[in-house]
């Protein structure tokens, strides 16, 4: 049996990944898979820049909203997930389109991941506590001891991975890269056309700061305030990531409002170039606007044509 085409945008945040996924969609009748490793959270919609009512309206959407805050979710669960909505919308006669920035998420679903022993649930407490008293960045400098090829690819804030690696090592005594180069991610159970998405770095940038400033107008700081009194502290993943951990500092008196709105953007730019650097690493991504639709379009049904 051939293997199911779907098709594959990615690229950094802020690059309008979102529009051109609903104008594909209509076009194409296309339904859309998120592959953003935020916005599978309930309650956290401004600063994840999730859908609206009516941009959900316009296509069926999946991986979206599936896990609270505090629910363990990892790639694993994610590729799982998400390959049970591409045969969903298999089913449908809709054109699966993998939208998103999470490099890890798309690989997994694509290639599945690497299989390791359980996990230990008291190791991993222990990880968090310290954590906890001692700072991520801590966690981030002995996996570095002993797992450096992870740690360079781990952000030193991303406690949730680094804990993970830290755990897999002191489990197996082998480090966490071992297993996903051995792993090779030779699972490939779709036939994939991957479009990257980019523009001039200052553009950008520029896109990313007015797109920060949108989120604040937007009320982020009432949403991130809503969370914190629903019980979901800043020790969480998600309350962790870009936005959530600037508005959660300045809520906790530990930066100015000026600082926090300025970190929230450059932290994100960051992140954008950090997003590129992975996505430049595979050679089947190919470039381009994402203002061209109708190139995009023209290849995308030339990639569905029979033969093909």
């Amino acid at each position: 049996m051939p293997r199911p085409k779907i098709v594959v945008i990615c690229g950094p945040t802020g690059i309008g990944k979102t529009r051109l996924s609903l104008a594909l969609a209509r076009k194409l009748n296309g339904g859309i898979v998120s592959a953003d490793s935020m916005q599978i959270y309930r309650y956290m919609d401004i600063g994840t820049a999730k859908p609206d009512a009516a941009e959900l309206a316009t296509a069926p959407h999946y991986m979206i909203n599936v896990a609270d805050p505090d629910e363990p979710y990892d790639a694993a669960r994610y590729a799982e997930e998400a390959r049970d909505a591409v045969a969903g919308l298999e089913k449908q006669n809709k054109l699966p389109l993998i939208i998103g920035g999470t490099g890890l998420y798309i690989k997994a679903l694509l290639h599945g991941l690497f299989q390791v022993s359980p996990s230990r649930p008291q190791l991993r407490q222990r990880l968090r506590s310290e954590a906890g008293l001692k700072g991520s960045r801590y966690l981030h400098d002995r996996l570095a001891a002993c797992d450096p090829e992870a740690a360079g690819r781990i952000h030193p804030n991303d406690t949730y991975r680094i804990i993970r690696a830290l755990e897999v090592y002191q489990v197996t005594g082998r480090p966490i890269s071992e297993y996903q180069q051995n792993h090779g991610f030779a699972d490939s159970p779709f036939c994939a056309l991957k479009i990257g998405l980019c523009i001039e770095r200052q553009e950008l940038y520029e896109r990313i700061n007015r797109r920060v400033e949108k989120m604040i107008a937007g009320g982020l700081l009432n949403e991130v305030r809503g969370l914190l009194e629903k019980g979901y502290g800043p020790e969480l993943k998600p309350m962790q990531s870009l936005g959530y951990r600037h508005m959660t500092d300045y809520l906790h008196a530990k930066l100015s409002w000026q600082d926090a709105v300025d970190q929230m953007k450059r932290d994100t730019r960051r992140y954008a170039k950090r997003q590129l650097v992975w996505f430049r690493k595979d050679p089947e991504i190919i470039w381009t606007s994402p203002d061209d639709l109708e190139g995009i379009g023209g290849r995308i049904e030339k990639f569905l044509s029979p033969g093909k």
